[in-house]
């Protein structure tokens, strides 16, 4: 009786878990991805980003200014036109947008499986079987808010934003089912934790991550992703220099939810980009069980490479927080330099701490779980930063030219790549 408490303890601990992690890196690094896009902007543009918003002196790099901006739009007055007639999809339009791209994120496999007393948990916060088809499902669903959204603003430029959005999804959503078909042929399976699974190994002493077997899928895959979201250089359905955009006559917390919802959007197509094609949470040429046998040699690494990495973000802080004859800063500064140099001495305390007294079979499990969450978390936001790179690099594509890629490029080229793949394939078996 005691055990099976226990155990439901733990399920329900490992269901919520999954559920938070989820949440922050999808909902929660709304504010972070505004203000990466910022500060990349600023660099690319070579001006300043957000510096000067700030709590009782702390910028946080200009972190702050994202949080301000989302409290402005929480209590901005929310406006809507009386000649909108159809209220209630209006209102449900940036609902679906955000729901879709939030529940997309909720099947992607955050680490492999944990096993605790003997049973296994799935590290998903929504373990489902078809998780591939539910992501895609969700990724086409989530135009009809654009359209619902163009259509109820009863606004002739809302509703060519949306027609906009439509044909784009049309034009590439082909192309990128066509992409996972030859993906599929290799990996024989739609579970996401078996195909990041399957990453693990190794082919000719390469590991076997999507990009290596699958290169031409993974591009293709990746312009269609980047249309996905409708960022740069595919936004055509808020195109400023021709139209106005679908959102045009949102206010306050219903635009927040389309803004939002599209970085939720960059956050779960990152996640899926990561998973089919970057091994997911696997470290190259280490899998799962590798990293339980070897986990002293691996706290011996993150005791050398963390505080070296905490020591060159330190520094460049210090250089990069500065304004001439500002205290304030340097006193933030400081501030921020001890915080985080007490938090690398505690975490290489805990290492030593561990090496010394040991791990029992548990805790080496949650401990590899929670390395593979912070790498699969670090990947994601790797490829968040080339989002926003691409956008502030790129300018925005023509409608025709859109056209063009989607119909006369990627579609022949993921054509050609899945009747090479199943003779490679047939052949090989």
């Amino acid at each position: 009786m005691q055990k099976g408490l226990r155990m439901s303890f733990v399920s329900i601990a490992v269901v919520i878990t999954n559920i938070i992690i989820a949440l922050l890196l999808s909902l929660g690094g709304a504010p972070i991805l505004v203000w990466m896009e910022r500060r990349v902007a600023g660099l690319i543009q070579d001006r300043l980003g957000p510096n000067r918003c700030h709590i009782k002196g702390f910028r946080l790099g200009g972190i702050v200014q994202s949080f301000a901006d989302m409290l402005k739009l929480v209590f901005k007055e929310d406006y809507m036109s009386k000649h909108i007639k159809r209220k209630f999809f209006f209102e449900f339009a940036p609902v679906i947008v955000f729901v879709c791209a939030f529940l997309g994120f909720m099947v992607m496999p955050l680490a492999d499986v944990l096993v605790i007393d003997g049973k296994s948990y799935i590290m998903q916060a929504l373990p489902v079987e078809f998780g591939l088809l539910w992501f895609l499902a969700l990724a086409g669903l989530s135009v009809y808010g654009i359209m619902l959204g163009g259509w109820a603003s009863d606004n002739k430029y809302s509703i060519l934003g949306g027609l906009r959005a439509s044909a784009q999804m049309i034009s590439y959503e082909a192309s990128m089912v066509l992409s996972l078909i030859a993906m599929l042929l290799i990996y024989g399976s739609v579970n996401l934790s078996e195909i990041a699974h399957f990453q693990s190994q190794t082919f000719f002493g390469i590991p076997a991550w999507g990009v290596m077997l699958q290169p031409i899928s993974a591009l293709i895959f990746i312009v269609t992703a980047y249309a996905e979201t409708n960022r740069t250089p595919f936004d055509l359905a808020e195109g400023e220099s021709e139209i106005v955009g679908f959102h045009v006559e949102y206010s306050a917390m219903k635009f927040g939810l389309f803004f939002v919802g599209e970085y939720v959007a960059m956050c779960a197509s990152s996640a899926i980009i990561v998973t089919l094609f970057f091994g997911g949470y696997n470290i190259p040429w280490m899998d799962t069980a590798s990293l339980k046998a070897n986990f002293d040699l691996v706290l011996v690494a993150l005791s050398i490479i963390l505080p070296i990495i905490m020591f060159l973000f330190i520094r460049w802080m210090q250089k990069a927080n500065r304004w001439l004859g500002d205290d304030e800063r340097k006193q933030e500064t400081r501030r921020l330099s001890l915080f985080f140099g007490i938090f690398t001495l505690i975490l290489v305390a805990l290492f030593i701490l561990a090496l010394a007294y040991g791990l029992s079979q548990n805790a080496t499990n949650i401990s590899v779980a929670l390395l593979q969450v912070v790498v699969f978390s670090i990947k994601v936001y790797i490829f968040n930063f080339i989002y926003i790179l691409v956008r502030w690099t790129l300018p925005r594509f023509r409608y025709d030219q859109l056209q063009h890629l989607g119909w006369k490029v990627l579609l022949p080229l993921s054509l050609a790549n899945i009747f090479i793949t199943a003779i490679a394939v047939v052949g090989l078996s």
